[in-house]
């Protein structure tokens, strides 16, 4: 059965990777985003109040963070436009396995999500930023931050289904940036007001960024973040992932 499962989410994998062949424009706007985003912030706004040492070297994994809490639309509307075209009404009425449209899409935008963390590190490190905890605080980094992608994925998703029209997933995905900005991504958290600051500490993104400069050795690094690091996202999914699925499931019904 679970051979079955990888089968069939295979193919719904190849084919979201099939549309971006077809439809460059949609991935490459998710690749440069978060590049743009570092360049801005850390080369033409510039900041770091509150950040003892090289602002870049706190902006980066901050900025890494951010580009897994954003992008998440070109998944939601995908979802959506399957809905109302009909689409998957018409999987399932093949022998497929329930599910594997939504573990291929997931797993087409994690391909996306890494390939936009490697891209956003690669430019960082040719304009001067390198990691310096070494090549498995460098694999420990990147998979906090892919482990977050994948939590907000899924929230994304569960969203995607209950909004049910493409027209209203710019709505919702409008609350993505208080997740992103309300947190120590780009400013240091002692340089907020007591009461934001306090809100700040507690984002899920604050705890994944705080540990991958920890991981990094970059300034704004505090130990012993790791496991709220590990511990935010999968709670989420524990939430989340099972409410999609079970929406996803009652569609047909």
């Amino acid at each position: 059965m679970s051979a079955y499962v990888l089968s069939d989410s295979w193919t719904m994998t190849r084919r979201e990777l099939a549309h971006w062949a077809r439809q460059p424009g949609q991935a490459l706007v998710g690749l440069v985003f978060p590049v743009m985003l570092l360049l801005m912030f850390g080369y033409l706004i510039g900041g770091g109040r509150g950040v003892s040492g090289d602002y870049v070297d706190y902006l980066v994994p901050g900025m890494l963070a951010l580009t897994m809490a954003f992008g998440l639309e070109g998944t939601m509307l995908a979802v959506t436009q399957d809905l109302t075209k009909g689409v998957i009404d018409r999987f399932r009425s093949l022998p497929m396995a329930d599910g594997a449209v939504l573990v291929g899409r997931s797993a087409a935008d994690m391909l996306q999500s890494a390939a936009a963390l490697a891209l956003t590190a690669g430019v960082a490190y040719a304009l001067g930023w390198r990691a310096h905890g070494g090549a498995g605080a460098l694999l420990a980094a990147a998979g906090l931050l892919l482990l977050f992608r994948f939590a907000m994925l899924w929230i994304g998703i569960h969203l995607a289904l209950v909004a049910g029209r493409p027209e209203m997933v710019q709505a919702v995905q409008i609350l993505v940036w208080p997740v992103g900005f309300l947190s120590n991504a780009i400013a240091a958290r002692d340089s907020m007001p007591h009461w934001l600051g306090t809100a700040v500490q507690w984002n899920p993104l604050s705890q994944t960024a705080t540990a991958v400069r920890d991981l990094l050795g970059g300034p704004g690094g505090a130990p012993g973040h790791v496991w709220p690091a590990v511990l935010w996202p999968l709670a989420l999914l524990a939430v989340f992932l099972p409410l999609a699925v079970r929406k996803f499931a009652r569609l047909g019904r």
